[in-house]
């Protein structure tokens, strides 16, 4: 357990809970887990990170799958990281860092003669909790490892949906020929179905909702497009899930405001009297990742009722602002309990911390 909560942290909490823009309740005891909390799976590797964790519940528990990111210990004058290669294992690239054709000024990502690399290989690990504060590892529900060619650079940011007695996972698979969304199933979280990448690349960022909508399933995605158009949420249907079409993007980045750069979807929207709310992430132009929301309506998700103007949440607390990827809050898991929603959230693509919504208060705040 983290005990990294320091009298500046809770100082600079407390100033900020006085900012209306905010409504997030923090944990006291954030971050709940970091990289030190964990063991690597790789001989000689160190976790870096702790990212984004899929939330859910589960006999009698409550679960985090969370995306766990390792790399070799460095050495001076090379960055090493570790791939799947062709034969389904584990392989240590090395480059030197003063190579002409080096661009290592993202953390996250190694640009070497004319190739993206990423700097770490992300899994996925379960971990439990009775208290839903406290968090530990189980040995009896391993790791969720990458697989295949089109994961050669890991699996990350997994959202978890329970619906019709089965837990359906989307996650971002990544490889060199991209960034697409695979999907899986399991009911005991020992055993899981692969179903192959259901949106390909490049495509992100997507969510599941937990029941269907007239006879259709739907979910929301985020495709990029470099050059015409952006990094938007866009909504699919589906009538078995594993085939996805009649897309259609319903919310863009908005020129001058906290989300002008990049958007993306959380977990799955919840349902309520007034609509599916959805809990989203924005970007600026300086890479400074807040939370929104969007509430769309119940019997056409495609259609936008309504959207923060003022980020609901922001990355004020000091384990939000500096870190492997500072200023970030992210989230893609949590869970509802009447009013409450319990999100559970990265910060600085480091750490994972949790925090508590009024969920009548965010639908007040897009009324406003």
């Amino acid at each position: 357990m983290s005990n990294r909560l320091t009298a500046d942290i809770a100082e600079n909490f407390l100033r900020h809970k006085s900012n209306d823009m905010d409504i997030a309740k923090r944990e006291k005891q954030n971050p709940l887990l970091g990289p030190n909390d964990f063991t690597p799976l790789l001989e000689n590797s160190k976790i870096e990170c702790l990212l984004n964790p899929g939330v859910f519940e589960f006999d009698g528990k409550v679960g985090l799958l969370l995306r766990v990111a390792e790399r070799p210990q460095q050495r001076e004058g090379e960055i090493s990281f570790p791939v799947l290669n062709e034969e389904n294992k584990i392989e240590i690239l090395t480059f030197p860092t003063d190579h002409p054709e080096i661009d290592l000024t993202d953390p996250r990502v190694i640009l070497y003669q004319g190739k993206n690399y990423l700097t770490t290989l992300s899994y996925l690990l379960p971990v439990f909790s009775e208290d839903g504060i406290n968090f530990k590892a189980d040995p009896a529900f391993p790791a969720v490892l990458p697989s295949g060619a089109d994961e050669a650079f890991g699996i990350e940011d997994c959202r978890v949906c329970f619906m019709e007695g089965k837990y359906h996972l989307t996650f971002t698979k990544v490889s060199s020929t991209g960034v697409g969304v695979g999907y899986m199933t399991t009911s005991d979280w020992k055993n899981f179905d692969r179903h192959g990448m259901i949106l390909p690349a490049h495509n992100k960022d997507c969510a599941i909702f937990t029941e269907k909508v007239g006879e259709k399933y739907y979910l929301l995605h985020r495709p990029s497009s470099p050059e015409i158009g952006g990094n938007y949420i866009w909504t699919a249907e589906s009538m078995d899930l594993l085939h996805w079409g009649n897309h259609k993007c319903i919310a863009q980045t908005r020129k001058g405001m906290w989300d002008e750069t990049r958007i993306g979807a959380g977990a799955a929207p919840i349902k309520t009297a007034e609509g599916w709310l959805e809990i989203y992430h924005g970007a600026n132009a300086d890479h400074r990742y807040c939370l929104g929301a969007l509430l769309l309506d119940l019997n056409d998700p495609t259609k936008v009722l309504a959207r923060s103007t003022t980020p609901i949440m922001e990355p004020v607390a000091e384990y939000e602002c500096t870190g492997f990827f500072g200023n970030v809050v992210f989230t893609n898991g949590h869970l509802v309990e009447g009013d409450k929603l319990i999100m559970y959230y990265g910060a600085s693509d480091e750490v994972v911390c949790r925090a508590e919504f009024s969920i009548d208060q965010i639908l007040n705040s897009l009324k406003d």
